[in-house]
């Protein structure tokens, strides 16, 4: 994955014109099969039901999943399997039979929208690299002679790394050694109106970059303006890790004068568990990068180069691959362990339908039993005051007086600022005093925020309405974040310090 060496460069914004229409993101999934006690293609689509996910990609195109898919409307992307890339290549009726076989068998029954032909075949099997674009073109054939191409296209993924110099993104370009394959290439998807597919990783970039990524860069985690980085050339803001990457391959592609294909993101997540030389692969990084991924995505911000344009992005993966080779996070990249039941819950409050079965829509911020009162006092005041939180109910003679303790009180506080912030990733911290639950801690008439007894979503929540902004959809000037919080007024951090004291 490509380094981005980007911490020489913040400075000032500035927008430029876009090239392509806009439209609706969505997300979608990958789905491997490197699971010990793989789940039945049945059990498979029922999760993705559950979950109200209408993409999916898989690594082949196997037969018992795609007849399982059949009359569920799900978007399907099949792949051409690496191992099988040089017959395809080398002969259009190797592909037509691959096509016949593995597409036109289950449409339209199943949904097949799209046909990755290969994965990262540039790094990874570089001797075929020759006969990738034929590969594509024979395909594409295919679905032509069958009259499938309006609707099913062609593309292949390539790792970011086949971008070089990618900080600042105005100075990227592919890696030169492949332009006689991504000049036809790039030709080919502009004719059939396919998007350029990347594999993002921002969890590699940040790894490899020796600090000079901070964490919350790559988090998607809000930054004082004075943090962001700034492309010199372009003057334009970038708040994360992934729209630079984006914006990197959308620059790549003008340097070959093409300046009309869409970027769809073939991968990108973050591991939720690591060995003892990856220290940031944990549950919490994972459920913080994917959860704000999912808000960036489908909020069609777009990137700083194309506001507003759509970045549909497919995160990797559905599953936990217990079979993986290599380091520990290669096995721990998954939503989901293979019983169906959840790695961690996201925080998707607002977004929709998607990851509807989790329990997000219920959980509650309360006060720890055992915390220092002193410290439960401190946080309660900040809530109230610079947390700008309604507290009215807490006062003498309203519904939530009683219990008349800190800890209630605090609770009800800490809960409110939760909500309000739509139970954003840190946001339920308050200096380690505070704990999420599934448990609703309304009782009698005092209806805490977030309970379905009070219309049945959060009480000044966050919208996520489809937006063309340029902003970077900073939940709030105040964060709190892995035991200390920070805000872009000093004032507030010393005045809830001076309290803990």
């Amino acid at each position: 994955m490509a380094v981005l060496l980007l911490m020489l460069f913040f400075m000032l914004p500035l927008s430029i014109s876009i090239s392509h229409a806009a439209g609706d993101a969505f997300i979608g999934v990958n789905i491997g099969s490197d699971v010990s006690n793989m789940p039945s293609p049945t059990e498979i689509v029922t999760l993705l039901k559950a979950q109200s996910i209408q993409h999916v990609r898989l690594y082949d195109a196997d037969r018992a999943l795609l007849i399982a898919l059949a009359n569920t409307g799900i978007r399907v992307t099949v792949s051409v399997p690496n191992d099988q890339l040089l017959g395809i290549g080398q002969s259009n009726d190797t592909a037509a039979n691959w096509v016949s076989r593995n597409v036109i068998a289950h449409v339209p029954a199943t949904n097949i929208t799209t046909i990755a032909v290969g994965s990262e075949v540039l790094t990874i099997i570089p001797n075929a690299a020759p006969i990738l674009v034929s590969a594509m073109n024979f395909i594409h054939s295919a679905l032509v002679a069958a009259k499938l191409d309006s609707q099913i296209k062609v593309s292949t993924p390539h790792p970011s790394s086949i971008i070089l110099d990618s900080f600042p993104p105005s100075q990227a370009f592919f890696n030169r050694t492949w332009n006689p394959v991504m000049v036809p290439l790039l030709k080919f998807l502009q004719t059939t109106g396919s998007c350029l597919m990347l594999n993002v990783y921002p969890y590699y970039d940040y790894q490899l970059s020796n600090d000079a990524i901070p964490l919350d860069y790559a988090l998607f985690r809000p930054l004082p303006p004075n943090k962001e980085a700034v492309d010199a050339n372009t003057l334009l803001h970038y708040t994360n890790v992934f729209d630079a990457i984006v914006d990197a391959a959308y620059f790549a592609m003008s340097d070959l004068n093409f300046t009309n294909i869409p970027v769809l993101v073939t991968e990108s997540g973050w591991p939720s568990k690591g060995d003892s030389s990856e220290p940031d692969a944990t549950i919490d990084n994972a459920n913080t990068y994917n959860s704000n991924l999912i808000r960036h995505v489908l909020n069609n911000t777009g990137t700083p180069k194309h506001p507003g344009i759509a970045v549909s992005t497919y995160i990797y993966e559905l599953y936990n691959e217990d079979l993986r080779s290599g380091p520990v996070s290669e096995k721990n990249w998954g939503l989901f362990f293979a019983n169906g039941g959840p790695v961690y819950t996201l925080h998707l409050t607002g977004v929709g339908t998607i990851f509807a079965n989790d329990t997000t829509n219920q959980t509650f911020c309360i006060s720890k039993r055992n915390a220092d009162p002193k410290m439960l006092q401190a946080a309660l005041d900040w809530a109230c005051g610079p947390g700008k939180v309604d507290c009215s109910p807490l006062l003498q003679g309203q519904p939530c007086h009683e219990p008349d303790n800190v800890v209630a009180h605090a609770t009800y506080a800490f809960n409110a600022y939760y909500q309000k912030m739509a139970k954003s990733p840190g946001t339920c911290d308050f200096k380690g005093v505070a704990a999420i639950t599934s448990t609703d801690p309304s009782h009698g008439s005092c209806i805490f925020p977030g309970s379905h007894g009070k219309n049945g979503t959060s009480i000044n929540g966050t919208s996520l309405a489809p937006s063309n902004s340029t902003s970077s959809g900073c939940l709030s000037q105040y964060y709190y974040s892995r035991g200390s919080f920070t805000s872009s007024v000093i004032l507030v951090v010393l005045l809830f310090s001076a309290a803990v004291i």
